[in-house]
């Protein structure tokens, strides 16, 4: 592994998982344990079906409580972006027809804490950096290796939304996203998603371009409770967050993994997520996982 990917694969603090994880409901530190298998099971047999697995109850609430006053405490530093994107998070390009994807832009407006700057004692870093939450993610998914994501901005951030707020229809840069939610919206701020509606081989323009146009045919709601563990085939499956409704914030927490350990976001959607590029960004931009759109 490059030198700076090992460096961030280096735990920064190791608190009992069982003081994060409710080990008791679900012994993943136990990976012979008959709960811990049949739990597997059935997230295999939900990704299978519709692309998306949630374990409810996942984090302990004493755990999500910490989670919640570290991102209050971090959102001033928050990286605020309005905008409008298409699914892909590129520019327009006006060489295609106007009713390509790529031209199809939709509201998009919420902030990121960034990873690079969680506390030392964070409880949603310490989630990421143990071993046994990343191989109960990989048994879920029925790959292995997967990895801890080398990109130092969006590895595990939280996202955030206040009232107003909405994020619009996109693919994931990375093939598989973890989420924990910390506080849900009073009303609205409900995720959605339309599983597996393109391949490696295939982008599938048709299907996206009729979602983006108002087809609900193919898409799927998940009511997400704090606490709430979901693993979500996010680099295949078009996915949004309906507008926040009411005076609460939506704090959901996105430990990231990745098929490819050298593997980092796109410069512009670094840029466009996060608020900057760092080098790393630009160094691996030639050197992309697979040829989707992005």
């Amino acid at each position: 592994m490059p030198q700076a990917a090992q460096a961030l694969a280096e735990p920064v603090f190791s608190p009992a998982l069982d003081a994060i994880i409710d080990l008791d409901r679900y012994p993943i530190h136990q990976p012979e344990n008959p709960l811990t298998l049949a739990l597997i099971e059935q997230c295999r047999i939900e990704l299978d079906a519709v692309g998306c697995c949630c374990v409810r109850g996942f984090v302990r609430p004493e755990s999500i409580a910490r989670m919640l006053a570290e991102a209050e405490r971090l959102k001033p530093q928050t990286y605020w972006s309005e905008n409008a994107n298409n699914p892909y998070m590129t520019k327009d390009d006006p060489s295609l027809p106007e009713d390509h994807p790529k031209r199809i832009f939709n509201k998009r407006t919420n902030g990121f804490i960034n990873s690079d700057i969680l506390e030392a004692d964070s409880d949603l870093r310490a989630a990421y950096d143990s071993d046994e939450v990343l191989r109960f993610v990989s048994d879920c998914l029925g790959v292995a290796p997967i990895y801890r994501w080398a990109d130092p901005l969006g590895r595990n951030p939280y996202s955030v939304m206040d009232p107003g707020h909405e994020f619009a229809w996109h693919f994931d840069g990375n093939e598989f996203t973890v989420s924990i939610l910390v506080q849900g919206a009073e009303k609205g701020g409900m995720f959605e998603y339309c599983p597996d509606l393109r391949t490696p081989e295939n982008e599938n323009l048709e299907a996206v371009t009729k979602v983006l146009r108002g087809d609900r045919g193919p898409v799927q709601e998940l009511d997400l409770q704090p606490g709430d563990l979901q693993i979500f085939k996010g680099r295949f499956s078009m996915h949004r967050v309906t507008k926040i409704e009411g005076d609460r914030t939506r704090y959901i927490a996105l430990p990231t993994y990745v098929l490819d350990p050298h593997s980092v976001n796109r410069p512009e959607r670094a840029k466009q997520f996060y608020g900057r590029a760092e080098p790393i960004h630009y160094e691996r931009e030639a050197q992309r996982p697979d040829r989707l759109l992005d």
